[in-house]
């Protein structure tokens, strides 16, 4: 009986590679590679070449094909290396350069047949790539060899320097291997390019810039200095684009800016003939210019430059605004300063391209040596009342209007715009009084500048003034209309302009009133009883040293039109009565203040308009004892004649009476403020005050803290601050 036969199916059983055949598989591969090394890659099976490695790694053979492969390597890169450094000179670097081309293509055929052996056997035990593997073995062999490291870096030093000094290189052999071979060397870093070449080659740089431009600077000015130092910035960059790697450009640039500017900035700046001084001396703009973008490569560049531009122009601005004979001419000198300004302003914008910094270094120095003169605020307001006075005489609205922006720059350095508040209201006044202004509109104008700049407080009583011509307009219809109702006779043959002035708002010393001709006195009664009658409780104070009057003069050969002030047509007027009077007669018929008396006498008998005559040696001045006498020979050839009264700066007792008013108002001032900031803040420290206090004054003045202090010794005198009990120095508001 036949029995059934049963099929066993049994595990597979795993078959271990022997070593023998493990040495067999190596030995195939090892051939392998040194065909590949000999270019003959074309005739291997990669596909057989992959499963014999992967069989090596997967039977844990792995450690005998990587030590395999390791030394393959070695072996081969020793004979390029003889290669290499048996090559002369620059062949070196053309064979070293061929030996990196091969071994990088032969390393990516090899690397193709042991990818297994990379994911597998490398990774496990923490070995390099097979690639980084050949790297490595390039690097230590040839690359680092001692016969060969020392050489090639001298080649390639030696190949920049030539270059540098103008001569053709071959700028790809350097670029394949210093920018590529020494930088994949590296293996995931830069450490072989770095420490081989690029640390020597930043001092061999460092050198050569450092000779070159101790060499340059001795013979050359600081303009061509400076082109050569642009030039050769220039080419290091355009190095590192054509053999350098990148990782280089800023430590270049930063040598190279070292050496070429860092070094030499003091001497550059400082140069005889062509430094910072002569630049500004002569308008060199470009060159300027040029000097800003180099230096502001550099640390504490600019801030050099600042502090010479700064010297030199606090030097300057002091010479010009101390100058005695310059402050002769305050117009000049305002000009000048004008011209100043505008000049550094151009450099600022065209060769600063508005720098902060440089900004604020000019403002400071204009602000300082424009408040050394403590006359400043007065021609500045000079000038302005100048502008606007003869602004029509070929010059056109806009312009005038351009020249004041300009003065309102000097104006933002006063410390003191209180007191150019002063004297431009002075200005203003005989402006608009003498109708000398150029138009309403062009002062409306300047009044909103100040305003802009200083606020509403600083112009309110600028505004109050003209508020008043206006008023004074209407107030002279109604006048006329009234004489018309009283008959033409009310007034004889005079026609009358009266000007109301507000007290506050405009600047009406306390004078004497001179006596006014009778009929002239017989009109003012008039018009005070009109105006009087119409404004019920205020009071009327003639200003005669503000007023002018127009007289029909009647000479020997001619009728004239004469264009007088108050003062000249009261003295001319007593020569209706006799043909002589004594300067003793004169002043008591009249009661005009001496020193008006006198410049209105000088201007009759000196000026153009030689109205009168007097006894005397010297014209321009005035005795007691002389005689003045009515000169009926006078000729013009103009009917109408404008005597001009001799212009008389500020005398010192007027400028110290000027600066008494000025220190009142500015008692006021500071008090005010200490009480709104006490009020607000109720208890305050002393310095904390008084550094709030200057604060809120600065815009119209720099309070000294000592005026302060003693403000502050006054307000609590008067019960308006306390000292606290705890604290002697901490203040209490009391309400």
């Amino acid at each position: 009986m036949n029995k059934k036969s049963k099929i066993t199916i049994k595990p597979f059983r795993h078959v271990q590679m022997s070593e023998e055949y493990a040495d067999k598989t190596w030995q195939l591969i090892h051939r392998a590679i040194v065909e590949i090394h000999k270019q003959n890659a074309s005739g291997l099976s990669f596909e057989e070449l992959y499963r014999n490695g992967y069989n090596m790694v997967l039977h844990q053979y792995g450690d005998l094909l990587y030590k395999g492969l390791k030394s393959t390597l070695q072996t081969h890169l020793e004979e390029e290396s003889k290669k290499v450094y048996g090559a002369i000179d620059e062949n070196m670097m053309t064979e070293l350069d061929k030996a990196w081309a091969s071994h990088k293509v032969c390393m990516l055929l090899i690397r193709d047949i042991l990818t297994y052996m990379d994911r597998k056997y490398v990774q496990d035990n923490n070995q390099p790539t097979v690639y980084n593997l050949g790297l490595i073995q390039f690097r230590e062999n040839i690359a680092r060899n001692p016969r060969i490291k020392d050489r090639l870096l001298n080649l390639s030093l030696g190949m920049i320097e030539r270059e540098r000094k103008g001569e053709p290189i071959n700028r790809g052999l350097l670029k394949s291997i210093n920018a590529q071979m020494l930088v994949d060397l590296g293996v995931n870093g830069r450490s072989v390019y770095e420490e081989d070449f690029e640390k020597p080659f930043l001092a061999n740089t460092s050198t050569f810039y450092k000779l070159e431009s101790d060499e340059f600077i001795a013979s050359n000015t600081c303009s061509d200095y400076m082109k050569k130092a642009e030039e050769r910035i220039k080419e290091e960059m355009e190095r590192v684009t054509h053999y350098l790697d990148p990782s280089t450009e800023p430590k270049l640039k930063e040598t190279v800016e070292r050496e070429l500017i860092s070094t030499h900035m003091k001497t550059l700046s400082e140069m005889e003939q062509s430094g910072i001084i002569s630049m500004l001396q002569d308008d060199k703009v470009e060159d300027l210019k040029r000097m800003y973008h180099l230096f502001g490569r550099v640390a504490q560049g600019h801030a050099i430059m600042c502090d010479h531009i700064g010297k030199y122009v606090r030097n300057t601005g002091r010479a010009l605004i101390m100058d005695e004979e310059k402050q002769k001419d305050h117009l000049q000198l305002i000009q000048s300063l004008l011209e100043m300004k505008d000049k550094f302003d151009h450099i600022l914008l065209a060769a600063f391209n508005n720098d902060k910094m440089f900004s604020q270094t000019l403002n400071q120095v204009f602000e300082y040596f424009i408040n050394l003169n403590p006359k400043s605020p007065e021609f500045i307001s000079l000038f302005i009342d100048e502008k606007l006075k003869k602004g029509l005489k070929g010059v056109s609205e806009e312009e005038v209007d351009i020249t004041l922006d300009k003065v309102m720059m000097l104006f933002r350095f006063l410390q003191e715009k209180d007191v150019f508040e002063k004297y431009y209201k002075q200005h203003l006044a005989k402006r608009l009084l003498l109708g000398r202004s150029v138009s309403d509109d062009v002062e409306q104008n300047m009044i909103s500048k100040l305003k802009a700049e200083c606020g509403f407080q600083f112009t309110s009583k600028l505004v109050g003034m003209f508020t008043d011509m206006k008023l004074s307009t209407d107030t002279m219809e109604g006048f006329k209309n009234h004489v018309k109702e009283l008959g033409d006779s009310a007034l004889g043959n005079i026609d009358l302009n009266v000007y109301v002035l507000t007290t506050g708002f405009w600047p009406t010393p306390s004078t004497v009133v001179c006596n006014l001709p009778a009929e002239v006195t017989k009109c003012c009664e008039l018009f005070k009883k009109f105006y009087l009658s119409k404004h019920n409780g205020r009071r009327l104070h003639w200003q005669t040293n503000m007023g002018t009057a127009e007289l029909r003069a009647v000479f020997a050969n001619k009728k004239h039109e004469l264009s007088v002030s108050t003062y000249q047509m009261v003295i001319l007027l007593l020569f209706n009565e006799r043909n002589e009077f004594t300067y003793k007669e004169i002043h008591e018929a009249t009661n005009i203040p001496v020193n008006e008396l006198k410049r209105n006498l000088v201007a009759l008998t000196a000026g153009k308009a030689k109205i009168l005559e007097k006894t005397g040696a010297d014209a321009k001045k005035v005795e007691e004892e002389d005689v003045f006498s009515f000169n009926s020979k006078f000729k013009s050839k103009l009917f109408k004649i404008k005597v001009l009264v001799v212009a008389q700066k500020e005398t010192e007792p007027e400028r110290s009476e000027t600066r008494e008013k000025v220190d009142e108002e500015r008692r006021h001032q500071i008090e005010a403020s200490i009480v709104r900031i006490m009020k607000s803040r109720k208890t305050m420290e002393h310095s904390n005050l008084i550094s709030e206090c200057t604060q809120q004054l600065s815009s119209r003045f720099m309070p000294n803290p000592l005026v302060i202090k003693k403000r502050i010794e006054s307000l609590i005198e008067r019960e308006y601050l306390e000292r606290s009990k705890q604290d002697r120095k901490v203040y209490n508001y009391l309400a």
